[in-house]
């Protein structure tokens, strides 16, 4: 998602009472969605560098009171609840850390310490790949599972502004805006940790909904859902609630994505799962039809690259690729179809991923 739809939907999940993630390379501008939300909503800002953190910096140093061991209040403790507390980098925090993070965020305190009623908390980390340290704690779905998971790819324009911002050279930003390819490498986002529907997703999906208007979930509902829930549960129910608008896998194959979809992802998102049960129903007929118009069915679902969120569509590729392969009688159809939508550059990139 662009930046604007991450600081709207972080915005909403914190007012809902929970907390969103944002994952994304350095300097998409995770940071900055937070103070211009504080900025916007007149909170103060406390931003804590995890990774830059000792236990005691965190916790709060050990005191003696009335024979007792209390923890002294940490320096950056808000006075009241008008603050947002952004968790910087908590992939990369110490394990000595872990457990006062998930203190923090679930109880909303830290040993003795209660956080005023109405504080914010989010978070921030970069992508679980080879270029950044990591810690475990991203790979535990009971820490995870605490959070919303929002994906940022800043648009060119985003990073632009960005750029200007923080005094990247111009030449380096001209080169960006002719070669926009090589902004960031385009990979599907994984957090080694799966994320599935549990009772307590499914109540803290129901809060932010809570805060979205009727547009607002059409548009949104499935990132949201995707965030907390997973791509599957999330595609499930986007479908369950919206399958009247979204037109029938055939229509779609045959004469295309309908215009109107474009700018409703939740819509065109339900359309993965009618997909793939369409071509795993295929009777002879049906592929006699689709096989007479192969062209125009890779264009297409080749189309659906710009419309469909990253791992819809990857799902998609990815069961047309196995059904290719596979043994069945349709097999032919699925080898020719991916021989057509590897000739579209876009599908190449993702085939050659898959």
């Amino acid at each position: 998602m662009t930046v604007e739809e991450a600081k709207l939907l972080s915005r909403k999940i914190m007012e809902a009472g929970e907390s969103p993630l944002l994952v994304g390379h350095f300097g998409v501008g995770k940071t900055d969605i937070a103070r211009e939300i504080a900025q916007e909503t007149n909170r103060k800002l406390i931003i804590l560098v995890l990774s830059q953190m000792e236990p005691g910096d965190l916790i709060g140093l050990p005191s003696r009171q009335n024979d007792q061991t209390v923890f002294l209040r940490p320096d950056w403790w808000p006075e009241d609840g008008n603050a947002i507390i952004l968790l910087d980098e908590i992939n990369r925090a110490h394990r000595s850390i872990r457990n006062a993070i998930m203190q923090l965020v679930i109880d909303k305190r830290i040993h003795n310490h209660i956080l005023p009623e109405g504080i914010w908390i989010m978070a921030t980390m970069n992508p679980p790949d080879d270029e950044y340290d990591q810690a475990d704690l991203i790979t535990d779905p009971a820490f995870i599972s605490r959070f919303f998971v929002l994906d940022i790819s800043p648009s060119l324009q985003e990073w632009q502004r960005w750029a200007r911002q923080n005094h990247v050279e111009e030449n380096i930003i001209r080169f960006v805006q002719e070669y926009p390819e090589f902004l960031y490498t385009h990979s599907p986002m994984s957090l080694r940790v799966e994320l599935r529907p549990s009772p307590r997703s499914w109540y803290k999906l129901s809060n932010v909904l809570r805060t979205l208007n009727e547009d607002e979930r059409r548009k949104y509902g499935y990132t949201i859902a995707s965030g907390i829930l997973g791509p599957e549960a999330a595609k499930a129910f986007v479908s369950f609630g919206y399958d009247k608008s979204v037109p029938a896998p055939q229509r779609v194959l045959l004469e295309g994505i309908q215009n109107a979809l474009k700018d409703n992802f939740d819509q065109a998102n339900s359309l993965t799962l009618r997909l793939i049960d369409y071509f795993s129903k295929l009777d002879e007929q049906t592929v006699e039809l689709l096989q007479s118009q192969i062209s125009t069915v890779a264009k297409n679902i080749s189309e659906l690259v710009s419309i469909l969120p990253r791992d819809s569509f990857y799902a998609i590729m990815r069961y047309i690729t196995d059904r290719a392969q596979s043994s069945d009688n349709n097999s032919g159809f699925f080898e020719k179809l991916v021989e057509k939508l590897a000739t579209f550059e876009q599908v190449r990139s993702v085939l050659d991923e898959i």
